[in-house]
């Protein structure tokens, strides 16, 4: 039988950083068997930081982008911070891409 994966979805966080709350939850979420973590990014922050953070209080737990938006980034950037948090997690990361709204990429 197929082995069923689990993912937890974060999301992004608003204007204030949420303190252990993410970590927490990613602890908790690898203890229970979860297979990923996916993080967005919107208005202020990015998605790549907050993974590199999970990632350096986790183990096993891949990491996602949820997604990485193409408009704000260069296609070389993406690929370059991805890559460097693939390498520092143990081949952990997860890229997912996409266009977002108009509503984040015009402000």
């Amino acid at each position: 039988m197929a082995k069923l994966s689990l993912g937890l979805a974060l999301g992004y966080w608003g204007a204030l950083p949420p303190g252990n709350a993410h970590i927490e939850a990613a602890q908790e979420a690898e203890r229970l068997g979860f297979d990923s973590v996916w993080c967005a990014e919107s208005w202020g922050n990015d998605v790549f930081t907050p993974l590199a953070w999970i990632g350096a209080h986790t183990q096993k737990l891949r990491l996602g982008t949820a997604v990485a938006q193409l408009s704000a980034r260069t296609p070389t950037a993406c690929a370059m911070a991805t890559l460097a948090l693939d390498h520092l997690s143990g081949g952990r990361m997860i890229l997912g891409l996409g266009v977002s709204g108009p509503q984040v990429v015009e402000g």
